[in-house]
């Protein structure tokens, strides 16, 4: 399948070959020669590749085999480019590699190179980060300028400008005619060796480095030093950086950022001081870190973050994760509030004893962000719930509201009386309840059962009213279904035998269609565990049925290698993502799925920290199906999951309690006062 896939998008095992034009003066050519790429398991990077060459008939080498560390049969390509501008564009080269191909995964293809620059990549989907180039000389005998080379020694110092308990020199060459061919050093009074990464000197004392570099025309640079003096630490700092990283923007009501997130990293270090921060934006690479970053690309990110000290260690790994979604415009319309006084009155409109005022505040754009309120002459304070006005007398309460762009409402004002009464003055208390089949989304699946109660404790009740919808009020009598699919409203209130009625309320629920009938069972042996557990790290998410016999935590599959914690977490995100698509987790449930993730550092660590960690794995209390996760595995991933898995809820009735109540006696538990409350 994916030969016939690679053959979809162009990509062909043989090489073509394109010739220069035949109007162009032909250039001196040098002999034959040979230049080899080798590949592994590695989807950013070759694991070799040729930097300068000499111009003429060129075999061409491209091996990707278990010989070359390839050990998971992955598929490479060697293409050369012939579109990018400012590389030259006379050989199409397309060589696909497999370990399992008949050629074993070793190709050869024979080129005719011209002097310039050649820029190579592998397109396979996924890979687009494995690109290089290499330089073809003039190879006419033109070139007789050598390279140019320099040092550079880093590390901690001291303030004479020794150099604590280590050294790194590294050498730099570039030729700009035939291209570098070697770099060598030389340390103290031992002997040239070739230099292919910075060099560590660790031995105390004072050193020289002597360093040079041939082109590939076989001029070599006059040869260069650079001294230094390394010293033992007094009070060696092993102790890595503190790094955080905090998120900050406008969110939604998901907790999405808005348009833009900017993302503040800190390091601390008591011992040698910070030296370095650095940041990682999703599969960018790393970049020093020296000013908040700030984010607007809208999608989900990770921003991996680091800092070193001046003693050389390097913090753990940080991650953040956030997601940005576009805002819909600038907001500039505040928001929408209002206030209404409820509770017994007498005939003149006074509220008998106790007036509960009820603030509600709506915005269209960037969301309500806080809404306030103020009883007379006190001060402004934050509404949360219900305010119950008891104290005798007229009174004013004025209220307000700003939404998260910062615009603010007008005050708005509503005006009362309080009067004091005797006898049974009190109004009912009521209450509902809701039963049924819910699915991951709280809905109902197929049908609710609504139970409306009251108590009164006094006079006692006489009857119970309730609506559904923008219907008309009906007497309750006994508990009824709702099947019509959607979102509801329910209202109820109470009358009491002395003729006080309870402040109408409501609660809103969604009754959704009955999705299809699980399939084939495809997970016989599944991790039963009753939340989604991330190696040893509890998401305190249910760990249920994605809807073809496989559960939550089998679908994670924490068991398999992963490169890093970030990849490890990447793999994640994408399987959530698709589960939140398909009705199976909520946003909520998946952020915490991820965080979990995150927590757990699964994937690309240390012999004796993996071996810790795996131990915390195998103490968790998990199903034993090793021996059949290879069989189920493919299945697993292949799956389509039900649009909507349902879970069950017992059948008595589920209360929710309000936030404020006039009496707490009832059984069943209370809905709050203000309008829109959501009942599941």
């Amino acid at each position: 399948m994916l030969v016939a896939v690679l053959t979809m998008l162009g990509v062909v095992a043989s090489p073509s070959l394109a010739s220069p034009p035949p109007s162009a003066p032909e250039p001196f050519f040098a002999p034959v020669q040979t230049l080899t790429w080798t590949a592994n398991d590695s989807t950013t990077q070759y694991k070799s590749a040729p930097t300068t060459a000499v111009p003429g008939e060129t075999t061409i080498v491209f091996e990707n085999s278990a010989a070359t560390g390839n050990t998971s049969g992955m598929t490479h390509t060697l293409t050369f480019d012939t579109s990018t501008p400012g590389y030259n564009h006379d050989v199409s080269l397309n060589i696909l590699s497999s370990p399992f191909d008949a050629n074993n995964g070793r190709h050869e293809a024979t080129v005719t190179l011209t002097p310039g620059k050649y820029r190579y990549f592998c397109s396979i989907p996924g890979h687009s980060t494995m690109t290089g180039e290499f330089t073809v000389g003039d190879g006419g005998g033109a070139d007789t300028t050598p390279p140019t080379v320099t040092a550079a020694v880093t590390g901690p110092q001291n303030p004479a400008g020794e150099y604590v308990g280590s050294a790194s020199v590294a050498v730099t060459a570039t030729d700009g005619e035939s291209g570098v061919d070697t770099v060598e050093y030389k340390l103290d009074s031992g002997v040239w060796t070739a230099y292919t990464a910075p060099v560590a000197v660790s031995t105390l004392g004072a050193h020289m480095v002597h360093y040079r570099a041939t082109d590939v025309a076989g001029n070599v640079s006059a040869e260069g030093m650079s001294s230094f003096t390394v010293v033992e630490n007094q009070g060696e700092d092993t102790t890595p950086p503190t790094v955080t990283a905090a998120v900050t923007g406008t969110q939604d009501g998901d907790g999405n950022y808005v348009d833009t997130a900017t993302v503040t990293v800190t390091a601390t270090d008591a011992g040698s001081g910070v030296d370095t921060m650095e940041y990682k934006l999703d599969d960018a690479a790393w970049a020093p870190y020296s000013a908040p970053v700030v984010v607007n690309t809208a999608g989900m990110h990770m921003l991996s973050y680091r800092a070193t000290d001046k003693a050389g260690n390097v913090s753990p790994e940080g991650m953040a994760h956030f997601v940005i979604v576009a805002g819909q415009g600038e907001d500039t319309t505040p928001p929408t509030v209002t206030a209404a006084a409820t509770g017994t009155q007498d005939g003149d409109g006074n509220y008998v004893d106790t007036a509960t005022v009820t603030v509600t505040a709506t915005d269209a754009g960037s969301g309500v962000d806080t809404v306030e309120y103020k009883l007379d002459a006190g001060a402004w304070t934050a509404y949360t719930a219900p305010v119950a006005v008891t104290a005798a007398g007229a009174h004013t309460v004025l209220y307000r509201a700003k939404d998260k762009a910062g615009n603010a409402s007008t005050e708005g004002t509503v005006t009362f009386t309080v009067v004091k009464s005797s006898g049974d003055i009190t109004a009912p208390t009521a209450a509902v309840g809701l039963s049924g089949t819910q699915n991951g989304d709280w809905a109902y699946v197929g049908t609710v059962t609504v139970t409306v109660s009251a108590a009164d404790t006094e006079s006692g009740v006489a009857g119970i009213e309730y609506k559904m919808d923008s219907g008309a009020w009906s007497a309750y009598t006994v508990p009824f279904v709702v099947s019509a699919v959607g979102a509801h409203t329910v209202s109820y209130r109470a009358t009491d035998k002395a003729g006080n009625v309870s402040a109408a309320q409501s609660g809103s629920f969604k009754v959704v269609a009955v999705g299809p009938p699980p399939g084939q069972d495809v997970c016989p042996r599944s991790d039963t565990r009753e939340t989604v557990m991330i190696g040893t790290v509890d998401s305190q998410v249910s760990n249920v049925d994605t809807g073809n016999g496989c559960t939550i935590n089998d679908v994670i599959d924490d068991d398999s290698e992963y490169a890093s914690n970030a990849e490890f977490v990447g793999y994640v995100e994408a399987v959530t993502a698709e589960l939140v698509e398909n009705g199976v987790l909520s946003g909520w449930e998946r952020d915490r799925i991820v965080t979990a993730a995150i927590e757990s550092g699964i994937g690309g660590f240390p012999d004796e920290a993996g071996d810790a960690q795996k131990q915390g794995k195998e103490q968790s209390v998990k199903p034993d199906k090793k021996a059949d996760k290879k069989t189920d595995k493919t299945a697993d991933r292949d799956v389509q999951v039900l649009s909507e898995k349902a879970r069950s809820v017992p059948d008595q009735a589920e209360p929710i309690t309000p936030a404020v109540s006039p009496s707490s006696d009832s059984t069943i538990g209370k809905l709050p006062v203000a309008s829109g409350s959501d009942l599941r």
